[in-house]
């Protein structure tokens, strides 16, 4: 930093003042600081810059990973936070910490390496929060606790997305609906989501006079196949599914396709917290609601560096709606009078989108 204030006839202060943008600087001042810079090849130590000022310029994504990796949609996510990042000049960096693993957890938050941290994954009663909040780092969630005071978070409006694949499948005429969920261990473990929509498909389900059925689904094809041999021996009647699992949403299009069962005309399933990507792979393309997983990664990481850069007592709680997306493989059932209710429940009201689209249906066969 010397030798650039040499070459550029200015303070060391000034150069520091516009490697770290603390100051203003005019811009003929910065102009000639940089073309030092770019004639001495001089390159910022970062891990120098941090000890100076206490900042690592370093953020964490606390992703719990197991040996499935990544999907598309939670790609989406973590893409959405180090865009957000990268604008901002910070580093994201992925620590597959989950609450198991509270030790090394303290120990990463205790050596300062992390100006704040993003947790996914959230639990209703997640140990790695508290660790957080003991050692001081700032923290947002993507996702909720149970109890949220005090906490930022951003997550997905789950109760209003139910409500509408729920309603989506009601209008077109369906009355036997099951919903295919995350793994039961996911459920004992308290993951958030699993449970929320759990509770949202059973409000939904109710709302509409119908019984709620849901099956639980460990997170690979085979247990989208296993999962639909289990509904159809419980509800052997069922004229659409909603699921949760994007994994197991193919094994269930596989497994009906060699039970002879075609999507939508016998079946119709939506796919909840889906990302477009992995909506267009299915064959038919899958209807879906679309999951606003960018949108929600960049609002977690703007939200961060508020509390990071100072404003730490202004909490902010969002949430975020999927989007329905009407695909190729939601339709009107194609025979009626496999309702739970009474014999007008299942007929809908002339005119309707539902009513045109069993038409159409019906002209196909």
């Amino acid at each position: 930093m010397q030798d650039v204030a040499r070459l550029a006839r200015v303070s060391v202060s000034t150069v520091s003042y516009v490697l770290t943008g603390t100051r203003p600087i005019s811009q003929a001042t910065r102009d000639k600081v940089l073309a030092a810079m770019a004639a001495l090849d001089y390159q910022p130590n970062a891990m120098a810059r941090g000890l100076a000022s206490r900042r690592s310029r370093i953020l964490g994504l606390l992703l719990p990973m197991d040996e499935r990796g990544l999907g598309a949609t939670e790609t989406a996510f973590v893409t959405g936070a180090a865009a957000a990042a990268g604008a901002a000049g910070y580093h994201l960096v992925l620590s597959p910490i989950g609450v198991g693993d509270l030790d090394e957890l303290r120990r990463l938050a205790s050596q300062r390496m992390l100006d704040g941290a993003l947790l996914m994954e959230v639990q209703l009663h997640d140990p790695r929060v508290d660790v957080l909040r003991e050692v001081g780092v700032p923290l947002v969630l993507i996702g909720r606790t149970a109890d949220t005071t005090g906490l930022s978070y951003v997550d997905i409006d789950f109760a209003q997305t139910v409500q509408e694949a729920v309603g989506h499948l009601v209008d077109l005429g369906h009355r036997r609906i099951v919903y295919v969920n995350h793994s039961a261990e996911t459920l004992a473990e308290g993951y958030g989501p699993a449970l929320r929509t759990r509770d949202a498909f059973t409000v939904a389900m109710t709302g509409h006079g119908l019984e709620p059925l849901m099956i639980p689904a460990e997170d690979s094809a085979a247990g989208g196949r296993a999962a639909l041999d289990t509904a159809l021996r419980q509800a052997p009647d069922l004229t659409a599914i909603l699921a949760m699992n994007e994994s197991a949403v193919f094994g269930l299009l596989g497994e009906l396709a060699t039970r002879g069962r075609t999507v939508p005309d016998d079946v119709s399933v939506v796919s909840m917290v889906t990302s477009p990507q992995v909506a267009e792979l299915a064959t038919p393309a899958l209807t879906a609601m679309n999951s606003p997983g960018s949108a929600v990664g960049r609002i977690a990481i703007e939200t961060l560096l508020r509390h990071v850069d100072g404003g730490g007592d202004e909490i902010r709680q969002q949430l975020l709606p999927c989007a329905l997306e009407v695909r190729g493989s939601s339709a009107p059932p194609r025979t009626a009078g496999t309702s739970d209710t009474g014999a007008g429940g299942d007929q809908p009201a002339p005119g309707s989108e539902a009513a045109r689209r069993r038409a159409a249906t019906r002209r196909r066969a």
